[in-house]
């Protein structure tokens, strides 16, 4: 069966047998089909904005906020350079043996006060933090 016929079947089966016209047909297709588009678009729209809320928080924790802000406008960045820098790391001495022991959220209250004191005593300083696990 050729297009044409196949296209006046599938007319006659949405009408089910209703007097209307092959424009009128046309027309309902014609609007289905443009809301069902209409809700792709808006579907892969949210998609995209969470996508881009993720990478704009992956930026951020990665860069100094002017950096980032700079990145996310398209502004070039120049890099900085250093005579000297401090380049600190940390553990946590016997944390296997006390998680271990401890209750998960015990071990998250001990990390989330660590972090907070460190972000407390960096906030203090003229310091760049380049990068915590977790934050």
């Amino acid at each position: 069966m050729n297009g044409d016929f196949c296209s006046i079947f599938q007319f006659k089966s949405i009408n089910q047998g209703k007097k209307t016209s092959v424009a009128d047909s046309m027309l309902w297709m014609l609007e289905k089909y443009s809301q069902n588009l209409e809700d792709l678009i808006q579907e892969r729209t949210e998609e995209l904005e969470v996508e881009k809320q993720k990478t704009e928080r992956l930026l951020s924790q990665m860069l100094p906020s002017s950096v980032a802000e700079a990145l996310k406008m398209g502004v070039p960045v120049e890099p900085e350079y250093f005579d000297q820098v401090t380049i600190y790391f940390s553990d946590i001495v016997g944390f296997t043996i006390i998680s271990a022991l401890s209750e998960p959220i015990e071990v998250v209250g001990l990390l989330n006060d660590l972090y907070t004191l460190f972000d407390a005593v960096l906030g203090s300083h003229d310091v760049y933090k380049v990068r915590r696990p977790g934050g």
